[in-house]
């Protein structure tokens, strides 16, 4: 049986590495890896996001599977809206941080570091507010932001996921196989990627703080101008806030 079945769960792991290279995953990851310092802490965000993606893949895409749950175009779409709205976000904060590190003639704070306070010449001092200041040096807590992000990011496509699965596979438990090997593939398509993304960013801060800033800044443009994008698409082109709304999974 196993046999018959493995095609079937390779197939999953080979789709989840495709699906890492979506272009909201990867706009998002970018935003994001773009004020870390080194290799292992961009490899572990991706790694970090793809557990985040898997474990809303494996919660609502294992419920559409075991108790036939519909999902309503309208909450179909909502939970793809949730992804436009975060891609806004996290490019609104991180052009927020890198603005006040410029006007402030600093370089822009970074993840998982000890958080330390900078003196200036007027005698204040600055920092990454209170979430950094208490949990800044904590690896949990720098984990748990793409950990976040990763969650979700799944909600948009789980439904999709178990969609797919439910046309080819009829046994549940081999369905329940197949997202976790999609899952195992985000999550390896997801730590590559990430590793990818990260070597210009630091071939840049090895250059010059400039130029590391301006690609900080394109990063999280880009991640707003997609975030809008979606949020029209989902809202008007999609017509997710009419009485009849376009939802197709995928």
């Amino acid at each position: 049986m196993f046999a018959s079945a493995f095609p079937l769960l390779l197939l999953g792991f080979s789709l989840g590495m495709r699906h890492a290279t979506d272009a909201d995953h990867v706009i998002a990851v970018a935003t994001v890896v773009s004020r870390v310092r080194s290799l292992g802490t961009a490899l572990m965000i991706g790694a970090m996001w793809g557990v985040g993606h898997t474990l809303t893949l494996m919660v609502i895409g294992g419920a559409i599977l075991l108790f036939g749950l519909v999902v309503p175009p309208h909450v179909g779409l909502a939970m793809e809206l949730t992804v436009a709205l975060m891609l806004i976000g996290l490019g609104v904060f991180h052009l927020a941080r890198l603005y006040r590190a410029v006007r402030r003639g600093e370089p822009p704070a970074h993840d998982v570091a000890p958080v330390k306070h900078v003196a200036h010449h007027d005698g204040h001092r600055h920092d990454l507010g209170w979430a950094d200041r208490v949990f800044g040096g904590s690896r949990v807590y720098a984990s748990l932001r793409p950990l976040v992000i990763g969650v979700v990011h799944g909600l948009a496509g789980s439904a999709a996921v178990a969609l797919l699965v439910l046309t080819t596979v009829r046994d549940p438990r081999w369905g329940i196989g197949y997202i976790a090997l999609f899952g195992v593939g985000t999550i390896a398509g997801m730590t590559l990627i990430t590793g990818v993304l990260a070597l210009p960013f630091a071939y840049a801060r090895a250059r010059t703080s400039g130029i590391h800033n301006a690609f900080g800044a394109a990063a999280s443009l880009l991640s707003v101008g997609f975030g809008l994008f979606l949020a029209y698409d989902i809202s008007f082109g999609s017509g997710l806030f009419t009485a009849h709304p376009q939802w197709t999974p995928g």
